[in-house]
């Protein structure tokens, strides 16, 4: 069993996880438009965000303590290191428009993990972007967004219409939805600077929100020319268990709760979609 939950948590740390469930949502996309299956795009987005994420959770530990790194980190520092070079790779077959959305989220990235603000602005030391009071779970949302809606979309030669930024929008509002669990386990970890939703508003309130947010994922299909009603149905399913997993959700929860279930809600849409 320690073996076992060695392996979960290297999946977790090292962000297989979440880097499974940002290719989820875009192959969700190419579903939804009824496009190919576009490994070129999909296998980026999978490798991208293995190196963001850990670019971003590391780069503070790595800097300062890169001479007696941890065992494990330092297992992540070449996993990443091949996650990049394969990203390098997938990025040459990407089209000229998607790069140019690529380098824009790119500097978003850096500047969230990279100190380059007046330390007045923050509590601790530290001055990267993820930590301006209330920016971070916007920041995180609309970088999923566009990643997972825009560049699928224009990697296969598409227009952006209105269907796909009414599809941005709804993927921005689920992504946020889905980090309230997580906004609210790390309540008693996050500096009062952050100001976070449940910092500002309590849990209760967070809760009520998060649940908003679903309905407001649902009520967009209105606005589009046509609904899928197999797709709608499925939309239904996946908002009905991550409201669950927001009502459940509280800051003594185990981190499994969070950063394996709530994270692998995506990876159960893309299957309900495929089957």
């Amino acid at each position: 069993m320690k073996i076992v939950k060695q392996l979960l948590d290297f999946y977790i740390n090292s962000s297989i996880h979440v880097a499974l469930s940002v290719y989820a949502l875009s192959w969700i996309t190419l579903l939804i438009f009824d496009l190919s299956y576009d490994e070129n795009i999909l296998y980026f987005n999978f490798y991208a965000t293995i190196t963001g994420y850990n670019f971003v959770k590391y780069f503070g530990i790595a800097k300062w303590h890169h001479r007696s790194l941890a065992r494990w980190l330092k297992v992540i520092q070449v996993f990443s290191f091949f996650s990049f070079m394969l990203m390098v790779f997938y990025a040459f077959k990407l089209e000229t428009k998607v790069l140019f959305i690529l380098a824009v989220l790119g500097v978003v990235t850096f500047l969230y993990a990279i100190p380059f603000l007046p330390k007045r602005m923050y509590l601790d030391e530290q001055q990267n972007l993820r930590q301006i009071s209330g920016l971070k779970v916007h920041i995180i949302a609309a970088v999923w967004a566009f990643t997972t809606v825009v560049l699928p979309i224009l990697n296969n030669h598409q227009e952006l219409t209105t269907k796909v930024w009414i599809t941005v929008l709804q993927n921005f509002v689920f992504v946020l939805a889905l980090m309230v669990p997580f906004e609210i386990r790390d309540l008693k970890f996050d500096s009062i600077k952050l100001a976070t939703i449940p910092q500002q508003i309590g849990v209760k309130k967070t809760k009520i929100l998060g649940v908003l947010l679903l309905l407001i994922f649902l009520g967009l299909n209105v606005f589009k020319e046509e609904i899928i009603t197999h797709f709608l149905y499925k939309e239904v399913i996946m908002t009905f268990i991550l409201m669950l997993f927001i009502l459940f959700s509280s800051k003594n929860r185990n981190k499994y709760y969070t950063s394996f279930w709530v994270e692998a809600l995506p990876i159960f849409w893309l299957m309900l979609m495929l089957f």
